[in-house]
């Protein structure tokens, strides 16, 4: 049972907000080009493998990072008591784990059609560098970003079987996404992260957070109207905007305290909620 507790913990299984932020552009993506005029079950049994493939991915993804960061989790107050770098789990063992995981997900993945199995594994280099960015880079939340929102074109292929210019624009505007929320959430650790000599561009924009959230979520709510109008999505898709909007511009930037851990965390938890209600703006803007 410790091994069991360990292993949740060390899959942060018990923080579902990573492998939600996850799930929510593959959602995006299927919704987007499913045809709702013939039968749900389809739908349904898409979203349940995203979901599934998001859970598994995410925990292995965790393994290979805390594999990655042992020695700066150990200097960094919050990460310091993750079992690899509290030792509780041994690296060995953690890439076992991690195989493993990626194995089942793998399972799940040659559910869908060929194409998408195809671009779904030339996606993986992306997951598994990205824990190297923070050491070379002040950019790896755009990193983040570019491998996080990647399954928004795969729920998009998983149907139509073919890419074209309307995931790829999503897709654009769903890493500054990201990117945003990311930037948040690295305000939890930016004082340790100087100490020892991280980058994040939580770090390079410290002195203008409020500057470079507002690029990023105005792009990011600029790509979410243009998708409304390529597809033709009905009234209530820009009625639901201005809940977006809302959320965005006048709770995360207002409510945010960037110099309060728990306030960066609260704000950066909330975009858990924004994903779902971007799945409702979706869904009712084609039926």
């Amino acid at each position: 049972m410790e091994q069991v507790k360990l292993f949740i913990e060390l899959t942060r299984l018990k923080r579902p907000i990573g492998y939600m932020l996850l799930f929510w552009p593959c959602a995006w993506g299927l919704t987007l080009a499913y045809d709702f005029t013939g039968e749900w079950k389809t739908y349904f049994f898409y979203l349940l493998l995203f979901l599934l493939g998001a859970i598994l991915m995410r925990s292995a993804g965790c393994i290979i990072n805390d594999i990655a960061d042992k020695n700066f989790d150990k200097k960094v107050f919050r990460t310091k008591n993750r079992p690899i770098a509290s030792e509780k789990i041994s690296v060995k063992r953690g890439i076992f784990y991690s195989i493993f995981l990626s194995v089942i997900a793998f399972l799940v993945l040659i559910q869908f059609n060929q194409y998408t199995i195809i671009l779904a594994l030339l996606s993986m280099p992306l997951a598994f560098t990205y824990p190297l960015m923070k050491r070379y880079t002040y950019w790896p939340q755009l990193f983040l970003g570019v491998t996080f929102n990647y399954g928004l074109i795969l729920g998009w292929t998983c149907i139509n079987n073919s890419l074209d210019f309307v995931p790829i624009i999503f897709y654009f505007g769903s890493v500054f996404w990201t990117l945003a929320y990311d930037t948040i959430y690295g305000f939890q650790d930016i004082k340790d992260d100087e100490i020892i000599g991280l980058k994040s561009t939580s770090i390079k924009f410290k002195n203008e957070p409020y500057f470079f959230l507002i690029f990023c979520y105005s792009i990011f709510f600029l790509i979410l109207l243009i998708i409304g109008i390529i597809n033709e999505l009905n009234l209530l898709y820009y009625l639901l905007s201005i809940i977006v909007l809302y959320h965005l511009f006048f709770y995360q930037l207002k409510k945010i305290k960037f110099e309060e851990p728990s306030s960066c965390l609260k704000i950066f938890k909330s975009n858990n909620f924004l994903g779902l209600i971007i799945l409702f703006q979706i869904l009712v803007g084609k039926i």
